[in-house]
């Protein structure tokens, strides 16, 4: 129990005979590792401050927590048997960068200044990372990272492969790395000192493109490629002859490559070889000149990410040998007669991606306390020098042969038939409404699907009846096939949709819809798609005071969405959404409804910090000509605090602003017999202001206040506002509670 308490939370066995014999284990801990003066420095020179952890951070120059780690980590090597004979890498090692989810560090250096790019993860969008080589201790803030290249928020920079894809920087400062643009991945270029991209490739025979590294002469970058074949074999690419060439042609997953300092030859890792079929994965030397592979280690582990010192002399690996992956370093590999390999490090973490720095130290990163952190190790080259060889692992002969696979027999054959489309139900669902005029309409919606996913059938039935005479009348249905299985989705649907309704243009009244709709849908990326409706249908209207309207309506619509925002719990609260939709809806037959319509939603999410968002929307629709429909406007989701659909008007605009931030993380409610967890509640600073109308503007109508918003499973965010309502001359002397569900916008 004592490994688990240090100075920093002593007050958790306060006045416990366990805190007398923690303090004396402290004190002879400070003793050993400081010296006896500073236990008597400490008691001389307590008169000079308030508090004792000002005093002992004077005197030992850290404070309670940077004291813990080390003297907790002093328990856990005497008593704890796995750390007697390893390592944790924190206490021997400098932090370099800390926050959120890092992998794949490459050294490079600007003005003499060191600095280390990576890949990472670190407010929800995979993007590339520069900060100094500057070690971060234990009671510091990481500062001074920056984004360079933001992933996952638009169609360049669509994915980067963060697990399986290195980054290289050359000495003139340009970036070599590989993401996803479309439909395969594309080689960019990036000049890290100008912040700029200076050359985007595309392969066509190639999907996939991972972990580019330069030659020593900046001329050429190695990869590995991934073919249509489903086949990952090594590439060269030459900068000044716009160049591709294959280095290996088979089967083998061909992994890291690196260049030797002289460009002649190629470090990799591979499943090739007789262990291969067996998992194992090894470091192989590629001779370009010959084509020749030789192996450079043997045996049934997984060796990966290789990484060769500017000189050639030493390279660093990571090897699960021991059961976790560690870092091993090979002397003289290019040279067989004086290769010797020892084991640099003994994590009980895993570490992976290590990258050389110019004067002989290793980046990695290491995965501790449910971060992915990237830490520097120093005086490698002199510790590999120093320390005893392992024993030479037996190497197979045999590195050329080929796997072996058992083939399957003709005639084992018993039958060929092509993929038939079953379809099952994939869910089924009541639905209800309540309107406050017509009452409580109810209704089912079905849905099937075919194995794959590819078309989906969709059937919507309800009743808006009355009264049991009604009930054919008021019966609707609606049957719609949606095609995913091309890049060009389309959506077939057809209706009959009858009931009474009301609008302030025409009161009360009886309508029946007969019709059917195609919706194309083609997308740019994914990020971003065009669709057009075309919509025909019969309308039959009773206002009942005048005569019955007859009309066949052609409605026509065209949008372009675009949005790339992070969600939280409650709604996006970074990136961007848009939705432009334009239309004409027409009676080609009597001429006796016309009319436009338009939809402009723009949505903007500026992160302030890793929880914290600033957001605005611009939100406006028209309608326009004969017989236009009136939208409906007010409520919770859009201008808050007036009652729901109050307003109402042909056309609309909003502009709503919000400020969203973390308000409560958990929330636990105990009960005698059970007990509820509320988890995420977020808050938010919200001002609204907009309105409906028909021909003149009316001027702004606004409201602003405080929100709660709670998560309930997933799917339901239930929504609490609260503030005063202003027409922007004065204030209402109220203040108005409004709630309802749904996420932010």
């Amino acid at each position: 129990h004592n490994a688990s308490v240090g100075l920093e939370n002593i007050y958790l066995i306060n006045g416990t005979f366990q805190m007398y014999k923690v303090g004396q284990d402290v004190l002879s801990y400070i003793a050993q590792k400081y010296g006896n003066d500073k236990i008597l420095l400490l008691m001389e020179e307590l008169w000079k401050y308030n508090t004792f952890q000002e005093c002992f951070k004077q005197v030992l120059g850290q404070d309670y927590k940077e004291f813990d780690s080390h003297y907790l980590y002093h328990l856990k090597k005497r008593f704890y048997p796995l750390l007697s004979v390893q390592d944790d890498n924190l206490q021997l090692h400098k932090t370099i960068v800390r926050e959120g989810y890092n992998f794949k560090p490459a050294f490079y250096k600007s003005a003499f200044k060191p600095y280390v790019c990576f890949v990472g993860n670190r407010t929800g969008y995979s993007s590339i990372f520069r900060r100094p080589l500057k070690a971060i201790k234990i009671s510091e803030k990481e500062e001074g990272t920056e984004t360079l290249i933001k992933g996952e928020a638009s169609s360049d920079f669509e994915a980067f492969h963060v697990f399986d894809s290195g980054i290289s920087v050359n000495s003139e400062g340009i970036l070599a790395f590989t993401s996803k643009s479309g439909e395969t991945d594309a080689l960019y270029l990036y000049d890290v000192n100008r912040e700029e991209q200076t050359a985007k490739y595309y392969f066509k025979e190639l999907v996939g493109l991972y972990s580019p590294k330069w030659s020593a002469d900046n001329r050429e970058i190695v990869f590995s490629g991934l073919g249509a074949n489903g086949y990952l074999d090594l590439y060269t690419f030459n900068l000044k002859e716009h160049l591709l060439s294959k280095l290996t042609d088979d089967f083998y997953a061909d992994r890291d490559p690196v260049f030797s300092p002289d460009g002649k030859q190629i470090i990799f890792s591979s499943d090739r070889g007789q262990s291969g079929p067996a998992g194992a994965i090894n470091l192989f030397v590629l001779q370009r000149s010959s084509g020749k592979i030789s192996k450079l280690t043997d045996g049934l582990q997984k060796d990966r990410s290789p990484a060769l010192s500017a000189d050639g002399r030493y390279l660093a690996f990571t090897s699960d040998r021991k059961g976790t992956f560690n870092i091993y370093v090979m002397k003289n590999p290019l040279e067989r007669s004086k290769r010797k390999l020892v084991q640099f490090t003994r994590s009980v973490g895993t570490i992976f991606d290590p990258a050389w720095t110019d004067d002989g130290n290793l980046l990695y990163s290491t995965f501790e306390a449910g971060k992915f952190q990237i830490r520097l190790a120093e005086d490698v080259i002199a510790t590999v020098d120093s320390t005893l060889a392992l024993p030479p692992l037996t190497a197979h002969k045999d590195v050329h042969s080929r796997w072996n696979f058992k083939h399957i027999g003709a005639g084992k054959i018993k039958s060929r038939s092509p993929y038939i489309k079953r379809f099952s139900l994939d869910f089924a669902q009541t639905q209800i409404a309540q309107d406050p005029l017509f009452g409580t309409s109810g209704g089912a919606q079905l849905a099937f699907t075919d194995v794959l996913g590819n078309d989906q059938y969709y059937v919507l039935i309800f009743n808006n009846a009355r009264t049991s005479s009604d009930f054919l009348n008021s019966f609707n249905v609606a049957v719609s096939k949606v095609s995913l299985q091309h890049r060009l989705n389309y959506a077939l649907q057809l209706y009959r949709f009858a009931g009474y309704y009301y609008n302030p243009a025409d009161a009360f009244y009886y309508e029946e819809t007969v019709g059917g709709s195609v919706t194309l849908l083609y997308p740019l990326s994914l990020f971003s798609r065009f669709s057009f409706n075309q919509n025909f249908y019969y309308s039959d209207k009773d206002r009942f005071f005048e005569r019955k309207r007859f009309a066949y309506l052609n409605a026509s619509f065209v949008s372009y969405v675009y949005d790339n925002s992070l969600w939280s719990s409650s709604g996006p609260i970074d990136g961007q959404r848009i939705n432009i939709t334009f239309g004409n809806t027409y009676d080609f037959a009597f001429s006796r409804v016309s009319y436009l319509t338009g939809l402009i939603d723009l949505r903007k999410y500026f992160r302030l910090s890793t929880r914290n968002a600033y957001a605005i929307r611009v939100f406006s629709l028209f309608n326009q000509g004969k017989e236009a429909r009136q939208f409906y406007f007010g409520g919770s989701w859009d201008l808050r605090l007036y009652p729901r659909w109050r307003e109402h008007g042909k056309r609309i605009l909003l502009i709503s602003q919000e400020l969203r931030f973390p308000l409560i993380d958990m929330l636990n409610l105990r009960f005698p017999v059970f007990s509820l967890g509320f988890r995420s509640i977020r808050g938010a600073l919200f001002a609204d202001a907009g309105n409906a109308w028909n021909e003149k503007w009316p001027g702004f109508k606004g409201s602003f206040g405080l929100g709660v918003r709670m998560n309930l499973g997933g799917f339901l965010v239930l929504r609490l506002d609260v503030g005063r309502r202003t027409d922007f001359k004065t204030i209402s002397g109220s203040t108005i509670s409004q709630f309802f569900f749904g996420w932010d916008f």
